[in-house]
């Protein structure tokens, strides 16, 4: 289906093509009146809606065998960073939505996470694991610094002794410091802060509503310097576009304080792989064909390759320059030593309200 890329300040996406699961679908075309190159690209700029979702169940699990976690939460669904590559996009499908612009536009938050994920850590068939925030969507994006979810979940994490790990890229985490320095303290609670690249410019076209890379690495130090177990994650690498900072990204990460890293090549599922071929023509024209080029070698001849265990890494003679490469640069900036284990023995269901309270004399 053919759709008129257009770019909005703002927003990564530059159109918005059906849901694969959708009945139907549109395209875009000239009527013969030669009006559809006279859209004004401002006009009807898309804004921000935010939905409450339904669900009764906050904790997500999964049995990926190269995925370093069973259980996660992800307080919202769809993500207003608008990155361009984010690879949780076609989850927005199953909601009827596009993993266009509709995934950074139409967003669905959980009010009732922090009572409902309460009631799951009381279930009796419970068994504490860490828990990750942030697998899927940003759990610091921009609309939770109003409705401030992340943070009702992390109150309730605090008081159980659950372990939380947090995958972020959102600057006010560290709004959240006071909690998350409490946990860590008790070796419940780890932080990776993703960074993809320092250039400014790239940024805001690659993820347009997500901090600066400045901010980024003041963020790292803030929580190292709180005493958090801070990692950088650099994800995604993408060939001629953010490969050459790799080595850049992990020494900057190193000197504010994280202890460890981590990187995840390019992944282009479902409609991202349309999207992301959109998004480069319109700002890399001059090296799009080249970039795919490479994509396809690492992904088996394919735009992107599903196979556990190389989904993360890619294969072939350019996907292991990236993994020695990687390897290196975390040698020499003196990080990836002992990885983050938090504490599972600690928890402890608190009284809940009403419940008695016994004495012993």
């Amino acid at each position: 289906m053919a759709h008129r890329a257009i770019h909005h300040k703002g927003r990564g996406a530059l159109t918005n093509p059906a849901s694969r699961f959708a009945a139907t679908a549109g395209e875009d075309f000239d009527d013969g009146w030669d009006t559809i190159d006279q859209i004004d690209d401002d006009e009807g700029r898309p804004a921000t809606y935010l939905h409450r979702d339904p669900t009764r169940r906050v904790i997500s699990r999964n049995e990926s065998p190269d995925v370093p976690f069973s259980a996660s939460i992800n307080p919202y669904k769809g993500c207003a960073h608008g990155c361009i590559y984010c690879f949780a996009r076609p989850t927005h499908e199953y909601l009827d939505h596009s993993s266009g612009l509709d995934f950074e536009t139409q967003i669905y938050y959980k009010p009732e996470a922090a009572a409902l994920f309460e009631a799951e850590l009381r279930h009796s068939r419970y068994r504490c694991e860490p828990i990750t925030l942030g697998a899927n969507t940003d759990p610091y994006q921009p609309d939770d610094r109003q409705l401030g979810i992340t943070r009702s979940i992390l109150e309730v994490a605090n008081r159980f002794n659950q372990p939380i790990s947090i995958i972020t890229k959102g600057a006010h985490v560290t709004r959240d410091l006071d909690l998350i320095g409490e946990l860590a303290e008790r070796n419940l609670a780890s932080v990776f802060v993703s960074l993809t690249s320092l250039d400014n410019d790239l940024k805001r076209h690659l993820e347009p509503r997500a901090a600066s890379p400045a901010q980024r690495l003041r963020t790292i130090a803030a929580l190292a310097d709180a005493g958090v177990p801070t990692g950088a994650l650099v994800a995604p690498v993408i060939p001629m576009i953010t490969d050459a900072e790799m080595e850049s990204l992990v020494t900057a990460a190193a000197k504010v304080g994280a202890t460890r890293a981590g990187y995840v090549l390019l992944r282009l599922p479902y409609a991202i792989k349309h999207l992301f071929r959109e998004w480069l023509a319109q700002h890399y024209p001059d090296r799009a064909g080249h970039v795919m080029s490479l994509i396809n070698q690492m992904r088996g001849g394919s735009d992107y390759e599903a196979t556990w265990g190389t989904r993360m890494t890619g294969t072939g003679t350019y996907a292991d320059l990236i993994a020695k490469r990687f390897t290196l640069a975390c040698r020499r900036a003196g990080i990836n030593g002992k990885r983050f284990t938090l504490d599972t023995h600690a928890f402890r269901a608190p009284p809940a309200t009403g419940d008695q309270i016994g004495f012993d004399f």
